[in-house]
């Protein structure tokens, strides 16, 4: 179970650290769902003014309604159309969260202008706050959440501090009742609550993904990014017309460390060989760790110098020899590999992991402890 100190490291931690891809996929897939979702609410909401006037409401307090919503609804098919166009625009979320909050805002204020209490005891325009800090939790970036949640309480905050530390009496109205400071800071009480509920549900959806995409045992990414990143990652080499190489890399005779040490010893020498590779390879080059001793490494090079790279990583991890137990000779570690690329041997992930498979039993069959990136031994 978390205590409260483990949730404020985490939060520190997701504030601090950079987002991975796959969670900027995710999040970017967010925005595209809020958007849609925010464009249906705005339609869904234009019902509210024509209610207000059907039931006898102030006309300007329905004309104020019609024109913010049909507003609304336009600038909503604008954040639609950028969030599907630019999937990985990183301010995109900030400034969205910013045009849901302000909007409110904004409401508030006009309203004021013709009923002051209205503007600040409206419930229902009111209620949109913690609606549009509970919409940024999609975004799957408690950043974005928390800072939904401050710009709602700053605009709100000084909404009622411009009527009620003016010279004017406090608001009062038959309809929206007299305008206090206690029941306003309730509200902004209200609000941070709502901002810190989001912000949990926000880092507890962050965890969950790194946790599902992570391999329990090395810390490297596991199937589930593989499966999840990669394809992307692929998708975007051919609309670049870039070059980028699938490698299979399978450690050789893995098993006879399990059979002759154990399976702790196993699992030491698995830590051992991912972080002596990890150590070796750049941000933009993942290995991923498919299950056993196998492992996908991602590269954005041309085969050849693909092949250059992997086998100089072959001979580095060989170089660095394994303590099995004390008082033991060292064991070297070695792997055997096949390489394939895109486009030129497959268009897809399937495809080239496919190939590259094929080309690691190649390099089995050569003796082991070689990269193969041809189908010809």
């Amino acid at each position: 179970m978390s205590t409260v100190r483990e949730i404020f490291g985490d939060l520190a931690r997701m504030l601090r650290d950079p987002r991975d891809a796959v969670m900027q996929d995710i999040g970017a897939s967010g925005e595209v769902l809020w958007a849609q979702l925010r464009r249906l609410i705005c339609a869904i909401l234009m019902i509210l003014p024509l209610i207000n006037a059907v039931t006898g409401g102030k006309i300007s307090e329905t004309v104020i309604g019609l024109v913010f919503t049909s507003f609304a609804l336009l600038a909503s098919q604008g954040f639609l159309v950028l969030a599907r166009q630019h999937r990985r625009l990183a301010w995109l979320p900030f400034v969205s969260a910013m045009y849901d909050v302000t909007t409110i805002s904004a409401m508030l204020l006009i309203l004021a202008q013709t009923e002051p209490a209205a503007g600040l005891n409206s419930m229902v325009v009111w209620a949109c706050y913690p609606l549009a800090i509970l919409s940024s939790t999609l975004r799957n970036d408690v950043r974005v959440t928390l800072f939904a949640g401050a710009l709602a309480m700053v605009q709100f905050g000084a909404i009622v501090a411009w009527y009620l530390l003016g010279e004017q009496p406090p608001p009062v109205s038959a309809l929206y009742g007299t305008v206090t400071w206690a029941n306003e800071l309730e509200r902004l009480v209200l609000l941070l609550a709502s901002a810190l509920l989001c912000a949990m549900l926000a880092l507890r959806m962050q965890k969950m993904v790194l946790i599902s995409g992570t391999d329990g045992l090395t810390g490297l990414p596991n199937r589930s990014y593989l499966n999840l990143r990669v394809p992307t990652l692929i998708a975007e080499a051919r609309a670049g017309e870039q070059s980028l190489c699938v490698a299979l890399i399978d450690l050789d005779h893995f098993k006879r460390i399990n059979e002759e040490f154990g399976y702790l010893v196993g699992d030491r020498a698995l830590r051992h060989a991912a972080d002596t590779m990890r150590l070796e390879l750049k941000r933009s080059e993942p290995l991923i760790r498919v299950g056993g001793e196998e492992f996908v490494l991602i590269l954005d090079q041309p085969i050849g110098a693909a092949w250059e790279y992997l086998d100089w990583l072959r001979r580095r991890l060989s170089a660095q020899a394994f303590d099995t137990e004390p008082g033991m000779a060292p064991r070297h570690i070695t792997f055997s590999a096949g390489l394939a690329s895109c486009p030129q041997d497959a268009a897809d992930l399937s495809g080239l992991l496919r190939r590259a498979d094929q080309r690691l039993r190649l390099a089995k069959l050569a003796g082991r402890n070689r990269v193969m990136a041809r189908d010809e031994a």
